[in-house]
């Protein structure tokens, strides 16, 4: 457990890049295979599953330090971070023995103690805790609370481990791909040399190209006929796969989908024996033959297994804009001209009820002709435009320069600021979690309609913080009501009804675009106006 802390706190208290890689290959050269696997899980961004609530937490770290549970919120508010809060409150000096292993930890305990009696789960833990020392006690807490996050792209793990191994960083990361058990078996085979004729299970995904958002104006990116212009899909990025006869549906994320959506296992089917496609699934109005909001897809999304009788409520179609491999042959590495045209000859040959389709391409010739296209998007029910170079190459990872995104300007709105908390983690002990409301339909009160936490600068921050604490109304817990004074405009990307908020709306990543010294709280936007944008994208679609 020692390691795995140092490794932790190496890698949260640095920003570089270079030194996290610097961090995760010192650690993977000299770590145990049977810690250092659980590493690799833990990094890549996989769940423990069921272990003990935060609630279970808080009360036994109060009855053990003998901080009353409103002492020990009152700390939380401060510190902003409960896994450190309840690490520094528990009494026990640091242990004189070593620490148990990374590996001991979660096979010995966390993966048993929510399987335990309330008693049985309440002893585990306290001889937990005596066990290990601060440091590694605020990591357990991370572990249990299942927020175990530490700024490690999943591409940073992959090339830490690729050098370790001395292999190539594509080839690492399809040792990572798919399902995996966290066995030193698996470390071993991940750090094995490269070998002529790497093992592959035909069951698994190739790693995912991923592209970068474009910021500058696009007629940098040089000759317009260079780029293929496409679509850019709001759904889950996918590939069906059809090997040995058998057929598999995996997501970006790594997960297998295939029994969420039966249906395109049965457009799997039919492909030829030794095709793998990328491309997007979209929840689709098969009446005006144009995606449905992204809302309506997470109805499939939070089932794992879709009968048959659910299946036309929320129709899917897979936009396939990819073609990974043909006639079991790895076509990775063919420009993407060749690529597009094979995949356009395949799904040709389909059947038109398949659930399948091809991206489009964007008709335009000039960049300027475009950015004017660009304007259909909202009507189209896409996100903006793909912009990917006739002569890439599919690259694991998230490349500069191939594959570009242009994605299309959020909505917004005018609203005002009604409440704020702490942060957590670096912004512990600021005001910087916000909650913003418009007005509702009498412009008499307030009503929230989103929380945000991003958009502003660290001396914005610190403004409203100092603004916030001398304009406070009222204290709840850790959350201060705040006098409805500045109005703030509001990036997000959809709106959609939902009856678990007080406005009946909820809208979907919402940002902070900038400060509206401009206007009045008078000004800002009403509920009613964000009823009728819902309206309107429910028209589109």
């Amino acid at each position: 457990m020692q390691r795995f802390t140092q490794l932790y706190l190496a890698l949260d208290r640095s920003n570089r890049t270079s030194d996290k890689l610097e961090a995760m290959r010192a650690y993977f050269r000299t770590a145990p295979p049977e810690d250092a696997i659980w590493a690799v899980y833990l990094l890549a961004g996989r769940k423990l599953g069921r272990t003990i609530t935060s609630r279970q937490m808080r009360d036994w770290a109060s009855e053990v330090s003998g901080f009353a549970p409103w002492m020990l919120n009152e700390c939380y508010s401060v510190v902003g971070d409960l896994s450190e809060t309840l690490s520094l409150l528990i009494p026990f000096p640091n242990p004189a023995h070593p620490a148990p292993p990374l590996h001991e930890i979660v096979e010995q305990r966390l993966k048993i103690i929510g399987k335990l009696p309330p008693a049985q789960q309440r002893e585990m833990l306290i001889q937990t805790w005596r066990d290990l020392t601060v440091d590694q006690r605020f990591i357990l807490h991370k572990l249990i609370s299942t927020n175990f996050r530490v700024g490690v792209s999943k591409q940073s793990l992959t090339i830490a481990l690729a050098e370790v191994a001395g292999v190539e960083t594509s080839v690492m990361a399809h040792r990572l791909s798919g399902q995996w058990s966290p066995q030193t078996m698996t470390m071993h085979r991940l750090l094995a040399p490269m070998s002529e004729n790497e093992p592959r299970d035909a069951n698994l995904p190739f790693p995912f190209m991923l592209a970068h958002a474009l910021s500058d104006p696009p007629e940098s990116l040089g000759d317009f006929s260079d780029w293929q212009h496409e679509w850019k899909w709001d759904g889950i990025r996918a590939q069906i796969i059809r090997r040995q006869n058998k057929t598999a549906i995996w997501s970006r994320g790594d997960e297998l989908i295939s029994s969420g959506f039966p249906e395109l296992l049965q457009t799997g089917n039919a492909l030829p024996d030794g095709t793998v496609l990328d491309g997007e699934i979209v929840a689709w109005n098969e009446s005006t033959s144009r995606p449905q909001p992204f809302a309506v897809l997470q109805r499939r999304i939070n089932r794992k297994n879709v009968e048959p009788s659910f299946w036309p409520d929320v129709p899917v179609m897979f936009i396939a804009f990819d073609l990974l491999e043909l006639d079991a042959r790895d076509i990775r590495n063919d420009p993407l001209s060749l690529r597009r045209a094979a995949l356009e000859n395949l799904i040709a040959k389909l059947s038109q009820d398949r659930n399948i389709a091809i991206s489009q391409p964007v008709d335009a010739n000039s960049w300027e002709q475009l950015i004017g296209r660009m304007t259909e998007s909202r009507d189209r029910a896409v996100e903006g435009v793909m912009l990917k170079r006739r002569d890439s190459l599919y690259h694991a990872g998230r490349p500069t320069g191939p594959w570009w995104k242009l994605k299309v300007q959020p909505y917004t709105m005018d609203a005002v600021l009604i409440s704020a908390q702490p942060g957590t983690g670096k912004r512990a002990g600021l005001l910087t979690d916000y909650t913003f409301g418009v007005w509702d339909e009498t412009k008499s009160s307030l009503v929230p309609v989103a929380k945000a936490y991003s958009g502003l600068t660290d001396a914005e921050i610190a403004e409203m913080d100092r603004f916030i604490r001398s304009h406070t109304t009222g204290r709840f817990g850790p959350v201060h009501a705040v006098e409805p004074l500045r109005v703030f405009e509001l990036g997000f990307e959809a709106i959609q009804r939902s009856d678990r908020h007080k406005s009946g709306l909820a809208v979907r990543f919402p940002r902070i675009l900038r400060l509206r010294d401009d206007k009045k709280p008078a000004d800002a936007d009403s509920i009613q106006t964000l009823r009728n944008l819902l309206a309107t994208t429910n028209a589109r679609t």
